[in-house]
């Protein structure tokens, strides 16, 4: 609703200027601003609650060992490396579904994304990502670089195996707009035609239930990124280019709920901090309960640095 408010009310500023209205009849309307559900954990509490009551939080995100077991649940899934490409690097659904092999430099081990794939009635349509900051080079792993290798091989070999009558591949690129070209796109059906971006929507809930794992949305893939991102030190303006944000502040704000392991890290890094400058501090009766040694907790939890 907001931004249909944002929308409409820029359209009646142009008329304003354009001299076709005299004044902005939404000038002074005002709508409260819709509360924006932060990712939560999927702790064993509210897993718990689940099973048992159905009961679930509209933005959710999975735990290092929950992540782990999706991973090697769908290590046979043909689209194995989108998954490992979404869980790692934070990309959305449809600037994965747009992605050209040619977007991959394996010798680099950095992945392009110029385009996002975005479905129509009857028809794909390429077009530039959400925002400027959306088009970024996505720096890879070893592991996913080699995945992405891998995949663009084995979809060449499907796309040999297949065979299509020229009228089904006319009609494949009249459903996919003019500039598709058969088997380009990183990934791909087994046909060689570009994965839709809803198709993958319904595989990724097909294979989380079959998994028996807390639902969570292909979206929420995202957020788990960062928030794992963040769990390992990496610097938020680093995970802020890897989402493609232009502000820090949507990083920072959305995308960085805290796993419990670094959670329990940082509290006791935190404590221990303090139970050492006052054992330390002029005049104070040391006392005997054992404190974990400050410098090694400090720097597990990456809130001291050296």
């Amino acid at each position: 609703m907001d931004r249909v408010r944002a929308t409409l009310r820029s359209a009646l500023n142009a008329a304003v200027r354009e001299g076709l209205l005299v004044g902005n009849p939404l000038a002074q309307v005002r709508i409260a601003r819709p509360v924006r559900p932060h990712p939560v954990i999927w702790t064993d509490e509210r897993v718990a609650a689940w099973r048992r009551d159905g009961i679930r939080p509209p933005v959710a995100v999975w735990t290092l060992r929950q992540l782990i077991t999706f991973l090697n649940g769908v290590e046979n899934d043909r689209l194995a490396a989108l998954w490992w490409l979404i869980a790692l690097r934070g990309l959305r659904r449809g600037e994965a579904a747009g992605l050209h092999r040619d977007d991959l430099d394996s010798a680099s081990r950095e992945l392009a994304v110029s385009r996002q794939l975005v479905a129509l009635p009857g028809e794909l349509c390429c077009g530039p990502p959400k925002s400027r900051a959306s088009s970024r080079t996505i720096a890879l792993d070893d592991e996913g670089t080699r995945r992405l290798a891998r995949q663009a091989v084995q979809q060449g070999i499907e796309l040999m195996e297949h065979r299509f009558s020229d009228q089904r591949r006319s009609d494949a690129r009249a459903r996919t707009g003019p500039g598709w070209q058969q088997g380009e796109a990183l990934f791909t059906y087994a046909d060689g035609r570009p994965i839709r971006p809803e198709y993958l929507t319904h595989r990724f809930h097909v294979l989380v239930s079959e998994l028996d794992l807390p639902p969570i949305r292909l979206h929420d893939l995202r957020h788990g990124a960062a928030t794992i991102a963040l769990a390992s030190r990496t610097d938020l303006k680093v995970i802020q280019q890897m989402l493609g944000h232009s502000s820090i502040v949507t990083t920072a704000d959305t995308y960085t709920s805290v796993l419990p392991e670094a959670a329990h890290r940082a509290a006791q890094a935190t404590a221990d901090m303090i139970i050492e400058a006052a054992r330390s501090a002029p005049g104070t009766r040391r006392s005997g309960v054992p404190v974990t040694h400050i410098p090694a907790a400090a720097l597990e939890s990456g809130y001291c640095q050296t």
